[in-house]
């Protein structure tokens, strides 16, 4: 090789000059300077060319061999390794907004702004208490004997969440029917992993959150949207156009995102039908114990005698999101095998993070939290929907949002994006639906994230963005 490699050295750096060696010709392959195949000086000629002892080239060629970066023989010499050439990948840009990458980043995993939906309030929440909690279980997990944890989840934390569901939610079940999981989403890929449904139909509330439609699809179930009303999932409707669904997925408790109940009466068919078809319901209890208006309905799982009903709960909307701390309650007949999917593919999170949420809760540190925490949102609730209507906007309660209706061709994904701007962050209500015909054109206003100062600043900024894009 005659020409001089594309690289300098520098005598002043702290990094060894066999490694600048090392660096300089990984750099030049990897970019394409010195192709497979392209021969190397000798270590001693290199030496020459660059004016250092020979041994440092020599350091410098054995690490590249070793890295199988250039192969040497006696025969040959020295030559730059065949291997795959490295393709630059494109660059990073903002995700297509209609992907679930876009939903993601679009509503969910941005940083603290007002209405943001899916998050607690974190003024409410008792930190220093729960952090005084977490750091003594994290001193406890790190001092305890290594060994690997239950992938079911810790003990004491499947005991406690029974008892609360006891109480709250009306669901009488042993701890070994609780898997504890990371988050929502943990649970439902554990669940969808478990029942084995691929290929079956699945009934999906329309609307109904997107990351839920694109699991199902993700775990090859075709979804099939079932309208909402104001009496939850029209079960009716679901018998008549996908009776032999082998799934439902419903948020019965409070509909996300339109927030009705779902009626004792379509309950009772939702379970006779599971029971008679050999079909599996999973129950999405979304925030059904914070409930602000009157006493949270009994879970659909109170109700369930044939074994059908698959709960899941989380305590990313009560605790934090950050904790990816979820749960799921199984019949009796499920559990071995769920916990087989468990030790396999899901396990629990780490054991810290539990023992320090069964210990808030064993100590009602969770139920006083709950009750504050319901009659502060209950506040800012009402104080949104007066600032809205005072501006004669359409607003709705739905639970833990508002849905501001928009008028008709009003497009909520770009009143969605211009609103980042200004710290503002409703999440548009179309991409909800899937059916183009029941589709509607709205914003979803996160509660818990609504200020209590600044308030009518924030809904007259929206309320200009609503008016320049109606």
């Amino acid at each position: 090789m005659t020409k001089p490699l594309p690289f300098e050295l520098d005598r002043s750096a702290k990094t060894s000059l066999a490694e600048q060696i090392r660096r300089g010709i990984s750099a030049a392959i990897d970019n394409g300077a010195l192709a497979p195949g392209a021969r190397l000086p000798s270590w001693r000629d290199l030496a020459v060319q660059l004016g250092v002892a020979r041994g440092t080239v020599r350091t410098a060629y054995e690490r590249l061999t070793d890295a199988q970066l250039i192969v040497s023989s006696k025969s040959a010499g020295t030559h730059v390794a065949q291997r795959p050439v490295k393709t630059k990948a494109p660059p990073e840009g903002p995700p297509d907004r209609g992907s679930i990458l876009g939903i993601l980043f679009r509503d969910f995993t941005r940083g603290p702004a007002l209405f943001q939906m899916g998050v607690p309030a974190a003024d409410c929440f008792p930190t220093k208490l729960f952090a005084r909690i977490r750091a003594h279980t994290v001193r406890a997990e790190t001092a305890s004997p290594a060994s690997y944890p239950d992938p079911r989840g810790e003990g004491i934390l499947r005991r406690e969440i029974a008892a609360h569901l006891a109480i709250a939610r009306g669901v009488t079940c042993s701890p070994a029917q609780i898997l504890v999981t990371a988050g929502f989403t943990g649970a439902l890929g554990l669940a969808l992993h478990a029942l084995g449904l691929e290929g079956r139909t699945a009934w999906m509330e329309d609307p109904g959150f997107p990351l839920t439609r694109r699991g199902l699809e993700v775990a090859r179930l075709a979804p099939v949207p079932i309208p909402v009303d104001d009496r939850g999932l029209d079960v009716g409707y679901g018998l008549q156009h996908a009776p032999d669904a082998a799934l439902a997925m419903v948020t019965p408790g409070q509909q996300a995102p339109l927030g009705s109940t779902l009626s004792l009466e379509r309950r009772v068919r939702l379970l006779a039908w599971a029971a008679r078809t050999g079909a599996w319901i999973i129950e999405d209890d979304y925030l059904g114990e914070l409930q602000l208006k009157g006493r949270a309905a009994p879970a659909l799982a109170s109700l369930d005698t044939a074994g059908r009903v698959i709960h899941i709960g989380s305590f990313s909307k009560t605790i934090s999101a950050t904790l990816r701390l979820g749960f799921l309650v199984v019949p009796s007949a499920l559990v071995e095998r769920f916990t087989e999917v468990a030790a396999c593919l899901a396990p629990a999170p780490g054991p810290s993070v539990q023992l320090a949420t069964a210990e808030f809760m064993r100590e009602g540190h969770y139920m006083r939290h709950l009750r504050r925490t319901k009659r502060v949102y209950a506040g800012r609730r009402d104080a949104l929907k007066a600032c809205l209507e005072a501006r004669r906007m359409d607003a709705v309660s739905t639970g833990l949002a508002i849905v501001l209706r928009l008028p008709n061709g009003a497009r909520d994904t770009d009143i969605a994006r211009e609103a980042t701007a200004y710290g503002l962050a409703p999440v548009p209500l179309s991409p909800w639906y899937m059916s183009p015909e029941w589709s509607r054109s709205g914003l979803l206003l996160g509660v818990a994230t609504t200020p209590d100062e600044g308030l009518a600043q924030a809904c007259a900024r929206l309320h200009g963005l609503v008016e320049r894009f109606a």
